[in-house]
């Protein structure tokens, strides 16, 4: 599972304080979607964020923030994380995706999906 980036970019319209209320509120949400995953017997996993480009260098901090936060949340409920930010970030300019990753600056492109699927096939099974 996913999640936060939306409401990041909401967040990006209102207060500083609003910003950082995001992402206590998006990482408190994807716990307790893994935690119900668990209980429904799921197989869960969790992904960290893309860079997002569009929202560069504003939504930066918050995306690195909220990435350590579902590393935290996936130590402490024991459940794997995709680097999916790691496999899309451009090596010449962290924070971003390469321009041959991204559509549009906002999600992959077909060669940036392509990177993602590859990743899949190189995690252990559990």
């Amino acid at each position: 599972m996913q999640g936060g980036i939306n409401d990041i970019a909401q967040s990006l319209a209102g207060p500083v304080e609003a910003r950082f209320a995001a992402v206590d509120e998006a990482a408190a949400n994807l716990r307790e979607m893994v935690r119900r995953g668990e209980q429904l017997g799921l197989e869960v996993e969790l992904v960290d964020l893309l860079p997002w480009n569009n929202g560069h260098p504003y939504a930066t901090p918050l995306l690195d923030e909220l990435n350590r936060r579902i590393e935290a949340i996936a130590t402490e409920e024991r459940v794997p994380v995709l680097p999916f930010h790691d496999v899309l970030e451009d090596p010449e300019f962290p924070g971003l995706m390469a321009p041959e990753w991204t559509a549009e600056g906002d999600h992959p492109s077909v060669e940036g999906y392509r990177r993602l699927g590859e990743l899949a096939f190189r995690l252990p099974p559990r």
